[in-house]
């Protein structure tokens, strides 16, 4: 039987745009469910999704039906993927706070399967702290959260909240549905988040990192079929599911755990914001400032491990290492020299100042070095989408 697709269409003037979207995934041949809210009905008529999607179109909670005895709960059952496009605030914020008070709520509370949530609004709106921290919780309830496009509004506004451009949407269910498998029988060891160095029992050394491109890499990894392996410094972010984890503190830990799995590992991504320094030496007590007196604290700082540059050189034959290069400045010649210095297959270069590129962002905007010197440089795009241009860029090498 094919997958059955929810669509969930909410009030935002680029309802019409999911018409394209029904059409494509009825041809090739999903079954597909749509639902409307009250405000979608303003946009676009439940009549005309009808009559594309072959099927009765939902949009009251308590309207009869002769399919399901329950209705909002038999289409949960029956969906295996849920996509909500465009997803208004109002939609996001009743997920995010699990309010079920029409059908497309309700229907979202009782699904098990993958949701795919697609924003589109005004830019105030989808830049609003609100809004933002909605979609984190949703994203942090496993969600999958399509990055609006930046663009003319049509309210006038130029900047991000447009809908994505239906083929992004498709992909991304396509994705979803049918994973690629093409690190099947890999093993992969990530690292990830920011590395902590103790200063005494109650401060340490820390940086702005947060793991979430580490941690997308092992998702998707893991989602492609490959055994993966992450090793994780401080980070507030989920585990994905399915990985073998490992958490660390310091730099010299992180790369003792490395060292100690890389032999077994076919694939090496250095993604955590390690620190170069730490501190000479701990006090074992709670450094004071003395009482009444304006002091100044200075702290010994020595270098720690280049764990990449230390796995480089015990990196075995077909072994692929892959690194990068987080700069301000010179970030392809700095990218350049670390690609060469820690014996790297490709690395990752992004200048953390740019908008939309820097630690704690959802989006990054990358340039691929490889050791021929080949480089491809990615427009602005989610960390997922980033971490799936790595792994294709990782298995292109394995077939050569």
């Amino acid at each position: 039987m094919p997958d059955t697709i929810g669509i969930g269409i909410t009030g935002g003037i680029a309802a019409y745009k999911i018409t394209d979207l029904v059409s494509r995934l009825k041809k090739a041949g999903y079954d597909v469910i749509v639902m409307m809210t009250e405000g979608a009905t303003r946009f676009i008529t439940p009549l005309t999704l009808k009559t594309i999607s072959g099927r009765e179109v939902l949009t009251d909670l308590w309207q009869e039906s002769r399919e399901w005895k329950v209705q909002h709960i038999g289409v949960a059952e029956q969906i295996d993927l849920l996509v909500i496009a465009p997803a208004t605030a109002n939609i996001i914020g009743k997920m995010a706070h699990g309010i079920a008070d029409d059908l497309l709520s309700t229907v979202y509370l009782a699904n098990t399967a993958p949701v795919i949530v697609v924003p589109a609004m005004n830019t105030n709106m989808y830049q609003n702290p609100v809004v933002q921290d909605n979609l984190n919780k949703l994203a942090d309830y496993g969600c999958i959260i399509l990055e609006p496009e930046s663009g003319e509004l049509a309210c006038g506004v130029v900047g991000p909240g447009r809908l994505p451009e239906i083929d992004v949407i498709y992909q991304a269910i396509m994705e979803e549905l049918h994973p690629k498998q093409d690190l099947q029988g890999k093993k992969l060891m990530v690292n990830a988040g920011t590395t902590c160095e103790d200063i005494d029992p109650v401060r340490f050394i820390a940086n702005r990192g947060t793991g979430k491109m580490g941690y997308a890499i092992a998702e998707a990894a893991q989602k492609r079929g490959a055994e993966v392996i992450l090793v994780s410094g401080k980070s507030n972010l989920k585990v994905p599911a399915g990985v073998e984890f490992h958490s660390v503190w310091g730099a010299e830990e992180m790369c003792a755990v490395m060292l100690e799995l890389q032999p077994d590992c076919d694939i090496i991504v250095g993604a955590a914001a390690v620190g170069d320094f730490k501190i000479a030496k701990t006090a074992e007590q709670k450094l004071k400032k003395k009482e009444g007196q304006t002091t100044q604290l200075v702290l010994e700082l020595v270098g720690t491990p280049d764990i990449l540059k230390e796995l480089g050189k015990k990196k075995s034959k077909g072994q692929i290492m892959v690194g990068f290069a987080a700069e301000t400045e010179n970030v392809l010649g700095n990218a350049r020299k670390k690609l060469k210095s820690k014996n790297l297959d490709f690395i990752v270069a992004n200048d953390v100042t740019m908008e939309g590129a820097g630690f704690a962002a959802d989006t990054n905007i990358v340039t691929i070095i490889d050791k021929k010197g080949d480089t491809a440089a990615l427009p602005q795009m989610s960390k997922h989408h980033v971490a799936e241009a790595i792994l294709d860029k990782v298995v292109s090498l394995m077939q050569k």
